[in-house]
């Protein structure tokens, strides 16, 4: 199952032309990719310039390198990751290789520099990445707007220099900005030959003018621009919006229903040649059986969709986004999916099989566990969770229900169903997305406040998994999962693991408290932080709870020495009465 139902074809028309112009060498260089589905709803169409520098030695060289490995490395990067995440690592990967190739050159600001300038057209979005004196322009409604800014710094009246490009410093500032595209949109992309020796209001009567025929359009830039007595190499790109268009919910629909909803099952029972062994699990949303393939004699776990969302296809994309995003998560720690040999006549995916009990199981049988065991299976978790992250994936319904723990208390996260995955939500969609946002009990308090959440929301579900395995209970008892607002947040009151648990230190207390933070920018930083902490102690958790009452917890101290004043009063109360 692959995407590209989530949109119509993006569809455009591009032309570009390059040459040398009055120099002996063409040192600028340009590229088009229009990928075949599913890259194109995936990853866009890309657009790049480079423009060598001429004072650099090895400038021809660069700006080829540059457009060629770009056009390749960007759709080499996972369909999971973000335009700018993709764009901006295949980006500083290149400025480091050319960096380093110019420090063979006794000059290093003479070897291998280009400027760059690149646009990423994915789905209803263009994403501009620039350094340098390349540019991009956008011609909308008879008005040409420039959306790229020069690098160059003006020294004296005709003097500048380049002040920022790839290759000048182990380190490159990309300017990026994104905005929404229109149909008949028009973007033009220009070395400095051309847009250096064609004045705005010339550039905006060309594209006005041309734009039927986009290879005359280009050639007529390059031609005005040499009439104009350029002293540079002259290159163009031009790119149209040609169709932006979303299919209808029933277009979409009509693809997804493609595979029929399977018959009920029961043992026995053979599906695609699944031979159905027994039901683990059924909802409201799913089931799960466990299946053996008749050919490989492999068994499987099979997840098949409710027949309550037949006719839902925000569902049915739901489900169809759990195989693919599972099938990207390469992790020893994850559940793998897997890809059937033989074609399927229904709607449903297979997930390894991992024998063992779920963490929620182990929890109910450990009540006194080994805290080393504790840490052990949360270090495990990270590593997992760290793989779905490194794919701008959140999982965001992690619970002991969701996690398997083998024969030998190795972990498996076995579920997508809650996961969100930034590449894809770039994608604009006709249907409103099935948006499923975890368990009460575990879910950060980000996704009820609708606020912005990112890896450290899966770092707060776990840190209350850890919590509930160390003590069997819940930090603030049944009252976090009734919370639906900033009030009701800020009237929580943790209760330090060790009260329910005397074995477990201060600071690693310390650790889950930090982790569990109700504001999320008071969380840690990363999970390295997390783990360090929950096997190293904190000395700033330490000195926290061995400073005065007073300090750490005033109310209580006050409500403290309220009650010694009081007991004290009617001590004295008897002993006057008893005089009497």
């Amino acid at each position: 199952m692959d995407i590209s139902h989530l949109e119509g074809s993006l569809a455009v028309s591009a032309a570009q032309r390059s040459e040398a112009g009055v120099k002996p060498d063409n040192e600028d260089c340009v590229g088009i990719r229009v990928p075949p589905e599913p890259e194109l709803t995936a990853k866009g169409i890309a657009c790049v310039i480079a423009d060598g520098v001429s004072a650099a030695d090895a400038g021809k060289e660069a700006s080829e390198t540059c457009v060629q490995n770009f056009l390749y490395d960007y759709y080499s990067t996972p369909d999971s990751w973000a335009v700018k995440t993709s764009a901006h690592k295949v980006l500083t990967a290149l400025n480091r290789w050319l960096y380093a190739q110019g420090q063979s050159y006794i000059d290093a600001q003479k070897g291998y520099i280009t400027t760059f300038s690149a646009l990423v057209i994915k789905s209803q979005t263009a994403h501009i990445f620039h350094v340098g004196d390349t540019r991009i322009y956008l011609y909308r409604d008879g008005e040409l707007e420039q959306i790229t800014k020069d690098h160059t710094a003006f020294v004296a009246p005709g003097q500048s220099y380049l002040a920022r490009a790839l290759g000048i410093d182990v380190g490159v500032d990309i300017d990026y900005r994104s905005m929404p595209v229109q149909k008949d949109d028009l973007f033009l992309l220009s070395s400095d030959g051309v847009h250096d020796y064609i004045s705005h209001r010339q550039l905006k009567d060309l594209m006005a003018s041309n734009t039927a025929n986009l290879d005359e359009l280009c050639d007529k830039l390059i031609d005005t621009a040499t009439n104009a007595n350029s002293q540079d190499n002259l290159s163009v790109q031009v790119l149209q919006i040609d169709d932006l268009a979303v299919e209808n919910s029933d277009d979409v629909y009509r693809k997804l229903s493609e595979l029929p909803f399977p018959p009920a099952l029961e043992k026995g029972l053979i599906l695609d040649g699944y031979e159905i062994l027994k039901e683990l699990h059924a909802s409201s949303r799913s089931q799960l059986y466990l299946v053996k393939d008749k050919a490989s004699n492999q068994t499987m776990v099979m997840k098949t969709p409710s027949e309550n969302y037949s006719d839902d296809v925000a569902y049915i994309e739901r489900l169809i986004m759990e195989e693919w995003v599972g099938s990207r998560i390469d992790s020893n720690f994850v559940a793998k999916v897997i890809r059937p040999e033989r074609p399927r006549k229904f709607l449903y995916y297979l997930i390894e099989h991992v024998a063992g009990d779920t963490l929620a199981k182990w929890i109910k049988k450990n009540p006194h566990p080994d805290l080393s065991e504790v840490v052990r299976i949360i270090e495990q978790l990270v590593k997992g969770l760290r793989d779905f992250h490194r794919k701008e994936t959140l999982h965001q319904d992690l619970k002991p229900d969701n996690i398997v723990l083998d024969h030998n208390d190795n972990v498996k996260i076995i579920d997508f169903g809650s996961v969100y995955i930034t590449g894809i939500s770039e994608i604009e969609a006709s249907i409103e997305r099935d948006i499923i946002l975890g368990t009460d009990e575990y879910a950060a308090p980000e996704y009820k406040l609708g606020r912005k959440s990112g890896p450290s929301s899966d770092m707060f579900s776990l840190a209350i998994i850890a919590y509930e395995m160390m003590t069997g209970k819940m930090p603030w008892g049944d009252k976090f999962a009734r919370c639906r607002n900033v009030r009701d947040y800020s009237t929580l009151k943790y209760v330090s693991a060790y009260k329910h648990n005397p074995m477990v230190p201060i600071w690693v207390d310390g650790a889950l408290k930090k982790a569990l933070s109700i504001n999320i920018d008071l969380r840690y930083d990363s999970f390295s932080e997390f783990l360090y902490d929950l096997q190293n102690p904190n000395a700033a958790f330490l000195e926290k709870e061995l400073r005065p009452l007073v300090e750490r917890d005033s109310e209580k101290f006050w409500k403290v020495v309220s009650g010694l004043l009081l007991v004290s009063n009617l001590v004295l109360a008897y002993f006057l009465l008893m005089k009497r």
